[in-house]
């Protein structure tokens, strides 16, 4: 019989009941990833995929490889933390990879210089209106007003009108794909001031990220807005009943959301010092499969901000893996595909299972 103690209002509590936070559990699941290349590794490779080996170099770890891996992650990681809580609330957003590769070109043409290499800008987008060389917080502004009017469109629509959210962020998917390709009619836009450029330079990404992840996990934890998240996300109705302004969160949820793709938008377009209309291609699908990974319900009302983190953390990992091993790159997007169907029927296995324990 399970030994019991004295829980709250001297109920018996049940202590083989007790079960572990789920971040616990991916925790252990990025520790058997590493685990795993760190020996497939030894016997395949010959090298280490963690530690360093390298005579000439001193420390115990590979620095360059962790910083590749969570470099590679940190930008789908912003997004990854604005899609966290919009799956969170019982939603879905199809739309940040699209909001991205728009961001990026409109941000972009504020960004740029008036001479390169004592020449007027050749890719210049409005040197008319003499929009060049203007101080960094103008594509700043930009870029986060295109994340906000988005995530307004997004959330205007789900929660006023009802459509599905898995419609309503597709079409602004494809809205705004098309809006970067129309932008400069295809062409690339570069050439970006420096300070702009400072934003995405060496390891700034990861520190915009973790920034964003603790600051966003507090919020989510210890904030009327996180609070409300979780209830829309547990039950809609019931939230409503007990005094929630639901129409108005998702919408709040959206935004919040969509400005963060733009974040990450910025962030990339001056790491890359371009912008194309191409960027944030599949994006949504990668965050999406971060948040799931890292515990995040689909049918929303569970998740935290810090299993998305470890969740990215995995697929850096097992990006950064597969490269180690020498893998080719069209192998690396089959695997990403299994990897993005496995955090679906991972997450109906965890649902099932908690029914179960009733």
């Amino acid at each position: 019989m399970a030994q019991t103690a004295h829980g709250v209002g001297g109920l018996p509590f049940d202590t083989s009941r007790r079960v572990w936070p789920p971040e616990f559990n991916v925790l252990i699941a990025l520790v058997i990833v590493v685990a795993a290349f760190e020996i497939l590794g030894r016997l395949i490779v010959g090298d280490s995929f963690l530690f360093n080996t390298r005579e000439n170099v001193s420390g115990i770890f590979n620095q360059q490889r962790l910083e590749i891996i969570i470099l590679q992650v940190s930008i789908v990681g912003i997004i990854a933390i604005g899609v966290t809580q919009v799956i969170i609330t019982g939603g879905i957003d199809l739309s940040s990879g699209s909001v991205v590769g728009a961001t990026a070109m409109i941000a972009m043409s504020f960004a740029q210089v008036a001479i390169v290499n004592g020449n007027p800008n050749p890719k210049a987008i409005f040197p008319e209106q003499g929009w060049l060389d203007l101080p960094v917080i103008v594509p700043i502004l930009v870029g986060l007003g295109c994340g906000l009017i988005a995530g307004l469109i997004n959330g205007s629509l789900i929660a006023y009108t009802r459509i599905p959210p898995f419609i309503a962020t597709l079409g602004m998917m494809v809205a705004a794909r098309g809006l970067s390709r129309w932008w400069s009619k295809g062409n690339p836009i570069s050439f970006p001031t420096d300070s702009f450029a400072a934003i995405g330079k060496g390891l700034m990404p990861v520190v915009i990220f973790i920034s964003l992840a603790i600051l966003f996990q507090l919020i989510l934890t210890y904030t009327k807005y996180g609070k409300h998240c979780y209830a829309i996300g547990s039950n809609e109705e019931a939230a409503r009943t007990t005094g929630v302004k639901v129409e108005q969160h998702k919408v709040l949820v959206y935004v919040i959301a969509g400005m963060l793709a733009s974040v990450a938008a910025l962030v990339l377009s001056s790491k890359n010092l371009t912008a194309q209309a191409g960027m944030g291609a599949m994006y949504e699908l990668d965050a999406i499969a971060m948040a799931v990974i890292g515990g995040v319900s689909l049918r929303g009302g569970r998740g935290s901000i810090f299993g998305t983190v470890l969740g990215a953390l995995i697929f850096g990992v097992i990006i950064s893996g597969f490269t180690f091993m020498r893998l080719d790159a069209y192998y690396q997007e089959m695997v990403k595909g299994v990897i993005i169907v496995g955090a679906v029927v991972l997450d109906q296995w965890r649902q099932r299972a908690r029914a179960m324990r009733g």
